[in-house]
């Protein structure tokens, strides 16, 4: 019997929470319906192609042939742009981020048609997440129902799906890929017109174009004179690969609520599993001196499921431990004609989530539609104004994602605070609780979902979840204050990134906006 009042009370607290922030939604975040046939579909359909021209001038530079940078110029060379891409290394890379791709960053890629990419990669397939707190897990499925093609999230190595996007951007004939250091932007009178650069042969060169494209990754040395860059290291991780060993949940990521922070796991081959361990602070145990596999042998492998235990204690003693600092800095753009940024040059967010890949290219396809309708490119100043509506088309995809990322892993860390502690124990039995508890913020987090109102709403849907177990079945003034310190602590949390994402336009946006495609031209 109070089993069934605590759920009672539990979920009126919930629908009461629905209820508080039902105006958010009805005042903007609600997805509009596309205007007098600029429905996004059919706009990729409607492009003004450039005429051929064989004066070897350039469109676009692109700074960076990674996700962002390989994806941008097979999109922008298939709409008949000539498109020089400059990166450091062509090769092969071995990284250690940038290996689950949500379902909202797959459609992108089908959006983009850059699909296939993901074949003949050892790619996996994932469809959902398993969360593990203490000895107790739950199964959190990605809401795919409603899609009729092959949509789910995809794990691989990154410098295997890299590569193939770089190859499928070479097939486009006016599409150059040219391997080199960009050591600077060519300014003149605040106009970006090109970029220098130091070919693999040494010779230094200047090349010029309406247009620069900045996708130089986390460690970008271009990104200064674009945007206002506050980055913050929170944490880093500590990568491992598991080899012949089974995930307790087969096709789903794996979030360990360690002590003291989350801990990740996921296939990324048919015989391997990658294990990210986060260590906060910017100071972490040493690899050389064996100070981190002891941590890892010590501290970690007791919390590590049983399934992937063995696997995990024999990846520590093979000794190939890599170490990542996790860069956190929200967007801050310093429009600037000639030049924009893309990526993680731009953008970043704690990679808990994994959504930086999804924000990336969610970016290229709206930096493509918003540059498709444009016979040309040459009026700098025109097109400056004209993409600063970038900054705001990409604030539910970006600002939904980054947001999550942020606010999960302060939640998802221990905390000596008790209010913290409660907190975190709520938020894993509301995901426990399945159906709309579970499938509303996995929504969000698979990118499905771009509605930052749904993420306010199921923050604080936790949070009220959390106080309603703690004033049951009789409160207590300990347990009340403890309440009220609880949802002191979430709003700590939710609200600072919300500033730092631009709340008020956030809130307001709408994934689909009819503004898309007012050419100044």
């Amino acid at each position: 019997m109070e089993l069934k009042i605590l759920q009672q009370y539990i979920l009126g607290g919930i629908v009461a929470t629905w209820l508080g922030f039902a105006l958010i939604y009805f005042l903007g975040v609600k997805k509009s319906k596309p205007d007098d046939g600029l429905d996004l579909h059919k706009q990729t359909n409607e492009l003004v192609r450039t005429q051929p021209r064989n004066d070897g001038a350039i469109d676009v530079i692109i700074v960076g042939a990674g996700v962002a940078g390989a994806a941008l110029a097979y999109s922008l060379g298939k709409d008949g742009r000539r498109i020089l891409v400059i990166e450091r290394d062509l090769g092969l890379q071995d990284r250690i981020v940038g290996e689950l791709l949500q379902p909202g960053g797959y459609i992108k890629l089908i959006n983009l048609d850059l699909e296939d990419c993901v074949e003949d990669i050892d790619a996996q397939k994932v469809f959902g997440y398993a969360l593990f707190k203490d000895d107790k897990s739950t199964s959190l499925a990605y809401p795919l129902k409603k899609f009729t093609r092959d949509v789910a999230g995809r794990s691989f190595h990154n410098g295997r799906f890299v590569q193939r996007m770089r190859e499928k951007a070479a097939t486009v004939p006016n599409v150059r890929l040219e391997q080199g250091t960009v050591t600077s932007l060519v300014e003149e009178k605040g106009v970006v017109r090109g970029v220098r650069y130091k070919t693999k042969a040494g010779q230094d060169i200047t090349a010029n174009a309406p247009l620069t494209i900045v996708c130089d990754g986390c460690f970008s040395n271009l990104r200064r004179g674009l945007c206002k860059p506050e980055v913050d290291i929170p944490s880093s991780f500590a990568a491992l690969l598991l080899k012949n060993c089974e995930a307790p949940y087969p096709n789903h990521g794996h979030v360990i609520l360690a002590d003291p922070s989350p801990i990740l796991c996921y296939r990324i081959s048919s015989t391997e599993i990658r294990c990210l361990v986060d260590i906060p602070g910017k100071k972490i145990p040493s690899v050389g001196n064996g100070e981190m596999a002891l941590h890892l042998k010590t501290n970690v492998a007791p919390q590590i499921p049983l399934e992937l235990r063995g696997g995990f204690i024999a990846a520590v003693d093979e000794g190939k431990i890599k170490t990542m600092a996790n860069r956190s800095m929200p967007a801050a753009p310093q429009p600037t004609p000639g030049a924009i940024l893309l990526g993680d040059s731009f953008n970043m967010r704690h990679p808990l989530t994994g959504g930086g890949m999804t924000v990336a290219l969610s970016d290229v396809v709206i930096v493509r539609d918003l540059l498709r309708p444009l016979a040309t490119l040459n009026d700098t100043i025109a097109l400056c104004e004209y993409m600063n509506s970038f900054y705001k088309l990409r604030k539910p995809v970006a600002s939904t994602i980054n947001t999550l990322a942020g606010a999960l892993y302060k939640v998802f860390s221990a905390s000596p605070d008790e209010a913290r502690t409660e907190l975190r124990q709520a938020c894993f039995d509301y995901l426990s609780l399945g159906g709309m508890f579970s499938s509303g913020p996995i929504a969000l987090l698979s990118g499905l979902n771009p509605k930052p109102s749904s993420l306010v709403l199921h923050f604080f849907s936790v949070a009220i979840f959390g106080v309603g177990r703690l004033l049951l079945p009789f409160p207590s003034p300990q347990r009340t204050w403890l309440g009220v310190r609880l949802i002191m602590d979430a709003s700590s949390i939710i609200f600072p990134i919300l500033k730092a994402e631009g709340a008020a336009q956030m809130l307001l946006s709408s994934p689909t906006n009819p503004a898309y495609y007012k050419s100044p031209f």
